[in-house]
């Protein structure tokens, strides 16, 4: 997975929740584009959850990107 892609999703508008898929089979969803902090050199990124839980990710373990319908984790989205 490159970081241009992942840039891709982050920066989308409207922006779409997503997963990263990770070597071991786990998803870790992105709910919003500001859950993401990503090191100066791109290759390590931090994945925040709304309990503000969060997981250190290196890019090169992440096998794809897939969209997720949101609000998947029980949270229900305003309008």
């Amino acid at each position: 997975m490159t970081t241009e892609r992942l840039n891709e999703m982050l920066d989308a508008r409207p922006f779409r929740p997503f997963a990263l898929r990770l070597a071991d089979g786990e998803l870790v969803r992105v709910e919003h584009p500001e859950f993401v902090a990503r090191s100066p050199g791109g290759r390590t990124v931090v994945v925040f959850s709304p309990d503000d839980h969060m997981k250190i990710l290196d890019l090169f373990l992440v096998t794809s990107l897939e969209t997720v319908p949101p609000g998947k984790n029980g949270r229900k989205r305003r309008r």
